[in-house]
């Protein structure tokens, strides 16, 4: 069983800066490959960003890149999504998510096995 717990999430004026951390249990932590998602109101949840277990591999939606960057320290069984020049449409429940066996570095897409609870990050205009 794989705990994820995210948090850093909050109210910021459009153009501020946000850090998620997606604290993960297991001893294995290092080898899951982790995804960030978000679900804005009546809208379907999308990958926003996702790192590889070793972190050389990396992954972002085309809305994000240049804006967000997602890293990990697997000492600390952390990811994190730094959020950056933030706009109203980032706003949304954000979710960490794990994939347990993603086979090699490169697979970062999933399907990821075990989700979080959300933390809700909202951009004012």
């Amino acid at each position: 069983q794989v705990q994820l717990v995210e948090s850093g999430g909050g109210l910021v004026q459009a153009g501020g800066s946000l850090r998620l951390s997606c604290a993960a249990s297991g001893r294995t932590f290092s080898r899951y490959a982790v995804g960030w998602f978000r679900q804005a109101p009546g809208k379907e949840r999308i990958i926003v960003a996702a790192i590889s277990w070793s972190g050389r591999n990396t992954y972002y939606t085309d809305s994000v890149k240049g804006r967000f960057t997602i890293s990990r320290d697997n000492a600390k069984n952390t990811v994190y999504l730094q959020m950056n020049s933030l706009k109203p449409e980032d706003t949304a429940v954000y979710y960490c998510a794990a994939d347990v066996s993603p086979g090699n570095d490169y697979a970062v897409l999933g399907p990821y096995d075990y989700w979080g609870q959300g933390t809700q990050v909202t951009v004012s205009s």
